[in-house]
């Protein structure tokens, strides 16, 4: 490795020819193909007639969609800088510019959807359209819940100020807050959000109730325009839900993913069955920690001394040596990243909180961002959002653009597969102090990651219920409810302490709905993976295929593939069995050390 930039190199997406000059080669393009198509029916009638055009109309999505490079080039200048009226004002006008010539494009694709039931398999079976079978086959599924071409403008029209706008509202209005908190050193500090957040994991109790205050504060000073936010947003959900027929609200979920509503419902009842083991965790944390109940913000709270703190340096030259030791394919990737300045390492104020990886087209740079404050949290975080990185990086080498991309329910596969290899990569070298701190911190995203998430999966299915039914829901209604679901997991251990109501407001994938079951429909696969890959090394070239596959396939027939029924309840069972032996393992190591 030559060199670790640590901030986004977006100039990566300003190559060539400046903004308004490819502007004007997106309209040209695209409004070339629109004119060739939209007053012609032959292409839904000739599979041979509807490869050309899929072929066009795939060349516009790989080189330059309906936005380019200067769409992806301000959404993420805004992640950097949410409170930037200047940014704001380029990404509305970016977007409005994109809207413009997708609604003109809407035609292309809702008319083959609707191609009448008894002819799709004509198309379905033309041996020239093999590589765009499963993305006509989606489409045809989809055009169940589609409206007419002008409806259906007129939805993404409505886009911006009936829902992304209150998103974004609340989420600019957390990243401005700055407290004075307790730092770790003993002084009193100015930090911002993102900041406040990861203190509330310090070991030191001062500094965790500390940013626990600070937390609470800006949560409640925010309530009342979060309550707002979410009533409209969870509104225009059902105007969306009932004008598409959909029967339920996380259905329109279930087909944008791919998956069979039965699959998901069977892993949500299982881990609901299996709430027992998050409440057995919590009572050994409150054990270890030498207190009758953990408030709720120290649920997270580290156990023993993993004093040691992870700079940059130290945990990237930590996750590239298990990168290499998977495949060499994936050290050479994270390389690559680390070089071009594809990642944006430190907090800054008014930059997004949190972690996430994004990528747009398949001609575009994909890109991560982070909040890395040293702990070994960040660590895993590195490895978990680069996990997603060279999900894409292989799919794009694989697919076509049309088949770029990850359905949710396994976009937590590939992050969760890197993560859990980190970790085992530091627990290698412990002693029985340092192992029991690294398996509680495994159990605890575990926990987490599937028995956490599916809590907020049933909280989420409830508030749309109970607004349906209503009309409209106060933020002591939604906290209740809120708190209501996170005791169901948490159990007797756990306190609902002051404030902890509020906590839905922060909480930004309940704005994006139904998306928390992927974490544990994907952690789930992951360790059904990595447990073949203990097996055989060589394993790890069908984990690759399994990366490459994008949406070429659905996940259940990619899994099948490979070796696992995800429409078998066993092999959910099998996934939590292997939890609650970790904790089982954990349990017994803490009795010998006269933890407990």
């Amino acid at each position: 490795m030559s060199q670790i930039n640590t901030s986004w190199n977006l100039d990566l997406l300003k190559k060539g020819n400046s903004f308004p000059k490819k502007r004007k080669t997106i309209e040209k393009n695209n409004y070339d193909f629109i004119n060739k198509w939209r007053k012609r029916d032959d292409y839904l009638k000739d599979p041979g007639t509807l490869k050309k055009a899929l072929f066009e109309y795939e060349k516009i999505m790989r080189e330059h969609g309906t936005g380019g490079d200067e769409d992806f080039y301000y959404s993420l200048k805004e992640r950097l800088n949410q409170n930037n009226p200047d940014i704001k004002a380029k990404v509305k006008k970016i977007n409005d510019f994109s809207i413009k010539i997708a609604n003109d494009l809407e035609f292309f694709l809702l008319r083959i959807s609707k191609i009448p039931t008894d002819k799709q398999e004509r198309f379905l079976s033309f041996p020239d359209l093999n590589e765009y079978h499963h993305f006509l086959k989606r489409l045809f599924e989809e055009s169940k819940h589609l409206l007419s071409e002008k409806e259906e403008i007129i939805m993404n029209l409505k886009s911006n100020p009936a829902y992304a706008n209150w998103v974004k509202t609340v989420s600019m209005f957390l990243s401005k807050e700055v407290k004075d908190v307790l730092d770790e050193d003993g002084k009193i500090k100015k930090k911002n959000f993102s900041e406040i957040l990861s203190l509330l994991n310090s070991r030191n109790k001062k500094t965790r109730d500390s940013a626990a205050g600070a937390f609470n504060e800006i949560l409640k000073k925010h309530s009342d325009i979060a309550e707002a936010e979410i009533n409209s947003v969870l509104e225009n959900k059902k105007i969306d839900d009932e004008l598409r027929g959909f029967e339920r609200p996380d259905s329109a979920r279930h087909i944008s993913d791919d998956v069979e509503t039965k699959v998901i419902d069977n892993l949500v009842e299982l881990v609901v069955k299996k709430f027992s083991i998050s409440k057995r965790y919590y009572r050994l944390k409150s054990k270890l920690t030498n207190v009758k109940k953990l408030k709720y913000h120290e649920r997270n709270v580290p156990i023993g001394k993993i004093e040691k703190e992870y700079g940059f340096t130290e945990s990237v030259d930590l996750v590239n040596k298990v990168f290499s030791d998977l495949d060499p394919e994936f050290s050479e990737i994270f390389n690559n990243f680390l070089e071009n300045g594809q990642i944006d390492a430190f907090p800054k104020k008014a930059k997004t909180s949190g972690a996430f990886c994004s990528a747009n087209l398949l001609s575009q740079p994909t890109f991560v961002l982070l909040n890395h404050t040293d702990k070994l949290h960040d660590v895993t975080t590195l490895a978990h959002e680069m996990g997603h990185a060279i999900n894409y990086e292989l799919m794009r080498k694989k697919q076509n653009a049309l088949n770029f991309g990850t359905v949710l329910s396994t976009a937590e596969t590939a992050s969760t597969f890197m993560e859990d290899f980190v970790l085992r990569k530091v627990m290698k070298k412990a002693d029985d102090e340092l192992k029991l701190s690294i398996l509680m911190k495994k159990l605890n995203n575990d926990i987490s990651t599937i028995f956490r998430q599916i809590a907020c999966y049933k909280f989420e299915q409830e508030l749309h219920k109970k607004f349906r039914k209503k009309g409209y829901l106060s933020k002591k209604e939604i906290g209740d409810l809120f708190s209501d679901h996170m005791d169901a997991y948490m159990g007797d251990y756990i306190e609902q302490s002051s404030g902890s109501k509020n906590w839905w407001v922060y909480w930004s994938h309940i704005r994006y709905f139904f998306y928390n079951y992927s974490y544990a429909f994907g952690l789930l696969i992951s360790k059904s993976l990595q447990n073949a890959v203990k097996k055989d090394p060589d394993f790890i070239g069908k984990v690759k295929e399994f990366l490459s596959a994008g949406t070429s396939d659905s996940p259940k027939n990619i899994m099948r593939n490979l070796g696992i029924d995800i429409s078998d309840k066993s092999f959910w069972e099998n996934g939590l069995d292997e939890i609650e032996e970790l904790l089982e393992e954990t349990e017994i190591l803490a009795k010998d050390m006269g933890k407990v």
